[in-house]
């Protein structure tokens, strides 16, 4: 059993907000991707994607390619050439080699199940020497909580030990330099999201036991290490001082989440649920400091599941910070992720001696996902871009902050020359869910582990490596300028594109949004920048339920071809500039009746009438004309030709007539990534 449950499969203006006693901080770069000059890098370095390696291509021989394999958390070698990563469902760890970052291979896993136990689910990862320690959930309930530390040679991948953790561990941290005899793990002891305490509402705490840090003794060989236990609760289960007396929320449960560990040896760790952060003297062992991440008030951010982009919300409410990392000796960055009562779609850096916010991110993390084409509408009511990962690292003599959106499928980076100041670089993008960051800065390398994965939409989980080098990187391609109210124009999904002349070109979505939409696009520039946006509107109010897939540019206006959810609904739609609509036209019965949840792709308008020639639109069938798709071997299209046949459709305009062309389909067989092949593709004509 997992604890903690699979999420399903399933985006820059300044700042504002409050924070009782703290004066606002505002974010005040850009959102347009482009990497900006400055600190003390190398000019003109970016991060480069290298490689995505999907980890099931690292599977034991056996075990069934489409089964579900994740890369959550990842650690390197001290060379930079061995990567290590969790993969909790198949409770094993995998390697890879990235003597070559270009090109990561695979060199096997390591089954943590061979001792036979019921419940086993590497959560964290970290590698000392020539040791790879991995810590194990083992738990087989909430309240009986369990797990272990298994160390593992890395040369020749034997168990060399395995240390008693005493509670569901959740990540871990190793210290460096001086203090690189020290380590601790986070034991959460999390909550069960479906049980209520007495009084309390499902999910609510406290749930007992209460969690823990456990700060690792690793000086000489691993069979003299050991954990030693530091409470954050007292003896006898009841909240400390320090925990009421910084305001956290169910101070008796305090949930440890996340460790990080900076030069002098002192250990951050967040208690998400509680909204705080701990210090921790590694040395001593003692709780030093306890301070809460407090309450923001976001504003320009969009707060509704409705289709729309509509940056004008406001999100009041607990940072609860997940991922933490030390800027450096004093100040201390979080992702502020929420979870059960918060989340404010950004990240924080603290002042750890005073505990008080010294920057905050407000909408902007939000505005550059937007910016990118990458916010997540079904998440707007929520936690919307949802920061989860963070890490931090000096390469080339420049400090940068990474932080990952687990919805948002990307990774923002931040110049952190100035620790209270961050500047926003550029958007890594990465596969679904990213969770593990990974900076080999002896290497110049970022590693992001992904750990979405449904073979059945072919979204596998993945290990991708970046390198910070000379040029400007492929991604992005396109981004959005800003409406006249300074917001990031919000665009996504698009479908269809068009020129309109001297570098000009218009653009549609599909029905990812509750309206159509036509976007200006500036392509005389790079990346390309949408400059406006229009939705289609009957001359009052914008027109719901339309699926456009193509747009042609004509004399005053568009040609858009819709595909709409059934048959019946696929037309042809004529608007003017402004996007209002002049005319709809159905296609012939002959072949809506034959079309299932598919249809029309493709426009193309030519001619305009008299003195400008025949005005011809010719629309594009991709598939052949069968009512379910599902079940198209082998039947015969409505026409009686054979199921081999898309179409070609062509529209008369001043007429009114259809002229239907067919399409024939070459038979091929592709090998796909899961090793056999994916099925006939359409080819040629």
């Amino acid at each position: 059993m997992s604890l903690r449950p699979r999420r399903p499969l399933t985006i820059l203006t300044a700042a504002a907000l409050t924070l009782a006693g703290v004066p606002a901080a505002h974010a005040t770069n850009g959102h347009d991707g482009q990497t900006r000059p400055g600190g003390h890098g190398r000019a003109g370095e970016s991060f480069h994607r290298l490689a995505t390696y999907p980890v099931y291509e690292n599977l034991p021989a056996g075990v069934d390619r489409a089964s579900e394999t994740v890369a959550e958390i990842s650690a390197a070698s001290p060379d930079g050439r061995t990567v290590v990563y969790t993969d909790a469902p198949g409770g094993r760890i995998g390697f890879l080699d990235v003597s070559n970052p270009a090109r990561p291979v695979g060199t096997g896993v390591i089954d943590l199940r061979a001792g036979g136990e019921k419940e086993v689910e590497p959560t964290s990862v970290a590698i000392k020497g020539d040791h790879v320690l991995v810590v194990v959930n083992t738990s087989e309930s909430f309240t009986e909580p369990s797990g272990r530390l298994d160390v593992y040679r890395l040369s020749d991948r034997r168990k060399v030990r395995s240390i008693d953790l005493g509670g569901q561990p959740d990540s871990i941290a190793l210290g460096s330099g001086a203090h690189a005899d020290l380590g601790a793990v986070a034991i959460e002891n999390e909550r069960d999201e479906d049980a209520a305490p007495a009084g309390g509402k499902k999910g609510d705490l406290p749930q007992m036991p209460a969690g823990f840090v456990q700060v690792l003794d690793l000086a000489g060989a691993p069979g003299r290490w050991r954990a030693t236990k530091v409470a954050l609760t007292g003896a006898d289960g009841s909240a400390l001082a320090a925990l009421k007396d910084a305001g956290l929320d169910t101070p008796a449960d305090p949930e440890p989440e996340y460790v990080s560990i900076n030069s002098r040896g002192q250990l951050a760790v967040t208690l998400q649920e509680n909204n705080g952060i701990a210090l921790v003297d590694l040395r001593t062992k003692k709780l030093t400091k306890v301070f809460s991440a407090g309450t923001a008030t976001v504003t320009g951010v969009d707060v509704e599941k409705d289709g729309r982009f509509d940056a004008t919300g406001t999100v009041s409410a607990p940072r609860e910070p997940d991922s933490i990392g030390w800027v450096d000796d004093r100040y201390l960055a979080t992702a502020d992720e929420g979870d059960w009562k918060g989340g404010t779609r950004g990240w924080t850096i603290f002042d750890s001696r005073t505990g008080r916010t010294v920057w905050q991110a407000g909408n902007s993390l939000e505005e550059i996902f937007t910016a990118h084409g990458l916010h997540d509408e079904g998440r707007a009511g929520k936690k919307g871009v949802e920061p989860e990962g963070l890490a931090v690292a000096t390469m080339n003599g420049r400090r940068y902050a990474f932080v990952g959106s687990e919805r948002g499928n990307a990774v923002a980076v931040y110049d952190l020359s100035r620790p209270t100041s961050p500047r926003f670089l550029q958007l890594l993008p990465t596969t679904n869910g990213p969770e593990g960051l990974l900076p080999i800065p002896s290497r110049n390398l970022f590693v992001t582990s992904s750990e979405v994965d449904d073979a059945s939409a072919q979204v596998r989980a993945s290990v991708a490596v970046h390198r910070l080098e000379r040029g400007r990187p492929a991604f992005p391609s396109i981004v959005s300028g800003t409406d006249r109210s300074g917001r990031a124009i919000g665009w996504g999904a698009l479908s269809g594109l068009t020129s309109v002349g001297k570098g000009r070109l218009a653009a549609v979505s599909d029905s990812a949004y509750a309206t159509a939409r036509i976007y200006d696009v500036d392509a005389r520039r790079s990346p390309a920048r949408i400059t406006a946006v229009t939705e289609v509107n009957d001359g009052t109010k914008p027109v719901a339920g339309l699926d456009i897939e193509g747009i042609s540019a004509v004399r005053g206006g568009y040609w858009l071809a819709s595909e709409g959810a059934k048959g019946a609904d696929n037309k042809l739609v004529r608007v003017d500039r402004s996007g209002r609509v002049l005319r709809e036209v159905a296609l012939p019965v002959e072949v809506t009746r034959h079309i299932g949840k598919w249809g029309l792709e493709g426009v193309s308008a030519t001619g305009s009438g008299g003195a400008g020639g025949e005005e011809v639109v010719t629309v594009a069938l991709q598939r052949p004309l069968f009512t379910d798709p599902d079940k198209a071997t082998g039947l015969v299209d409505g026409q009686g030709a054979g199921g081999g046949l898309a179409r070609i459709g062509r529209y008369h305009v001043a007429s009114g007539t259809w002229t239907w062309y067919g399409y024939p389909l070459e038979k091929t067989s592709a090998q796909g990534r899961l090793g056999r092949p994916v099925g006939d593709l359409p080819r040629g004509g």
